[in-house]
């Protein structure tokens, strides 16, 4: 059975697409059959490796029950990278949710279905503590949390601790924090460099090693639908989320096998440009 990983933080702006994306492509790399849920209204994750969900069923109508999910799974232009794709549509299926029946389960029961087909499922939240979000965390196995690297970095993470121990203690008691991710780091600056000693000194163990610095790459590969490694393999922004898959996966991801698939990508870009 995959493992099912949560990007979540309720505040905007702090990398969880970003992640959702490089860590999913990262994995995909690593020969990991993954799968990326995009679970935020505003389906940046979708367009940002390159996928439009127009005219397609996508997570709205699965956790609604009104498409089956098998049938909302498509291929990415990224060897061993699927996705559920989401829009706009979530916005409105938010509402739709409070009058169901059993409404924090509706995608454990649908993950439960294909959960097993993958390594990992990686699933990215929308900025709220809403029910889109309960969801994500009933049917995760574990939870990262990317905090921006800002003098308010910690403000409003101490609500999502609580709503997962909340979730933990009454829906899904195996529910862990894989850890807390460092996002849009500037080392030039002191503030910087104070708060991941603050979150460090706070998390201890549950903080990642590895830190996102921020990056004009990083910013710029979304709008190109692509992920890091395809737009730029060697910024410092790649090599960093090749180091967080590494810390997820639990061991190195070899150099040789990233090349290879650098070439064939570039190979393909050439054909068909």
């Amino acid at each position: 059975m995959g493992k099912i990983i949560g990007i979540c933080n309720q505040k905007g702006g702090t990398g969880k697409t970003t992640t959702a994306i490089n860590l999913s492509s990262y994995l995909a790399l690593a020969k990991k059959k993954t799968l990326l849920i995009d679970m935020d209204p505003q389906g940046n994750a979708t367009s940002g490796i390159s996928f439009s969900s127009q005219n397609k069923p996508s997570i709205y109508e699965i956790i609604l029950k009104r498409a089956e999910i098998k049938n909302c799974i498509y291929s990415s232009k990224w060897q061993n990278l699927s996705i559920i794709p989401g829009n706009i549509s979530l916005t409105g299926g938010e509402i739709e949710l409070v009058g169901l029946e059993h409404r924090e389960n509706r995608l454990k029961e649908e993950l439960n279905e294909i959960s097993q087909d993958y390594d990992y499922i990686i699933i990215d939240a929308p900025p709220s503590l809403g029910l889109l979000t309960v969801n994500i965390l009933v049917s995760a196995d574990t939870v990262i949390v990317p905090v921006q690297c800002e003098y308010y970095a910690l403000e409003g993470v101490s609500k999502l601790l609580h709503t997962v121990h909340l979730v933990k203690e009454r829906l899904n008691s195996h529910l862990e924090i894989e850890g807390v991710l460092l996002t849009m780091a500037d080392f030039r600056t002191r503030l910087a460099l104070q708060v991941i000693d603050e979150v460090r000194s706070y998390f201890k163990d549950k903080a990642f090693n590895t830190i996102i610095p921020r990056n004009i790459k990083l910013a710029e590969a979304p709008s190109f639908g692509k992920p890091i490694h395809f737009y730029d393999p060697i910024c410092v922004g790649s090599k960093a989320y090749i180091n967080l898959a590494q810390e997820v996966l639990g061991y190195k991801i070899e150099e040789s096998l990233l090349e290879i698939v650098q070439e064939k990508a570039e190979k393909d870009e050439t054909l068909s440009a």
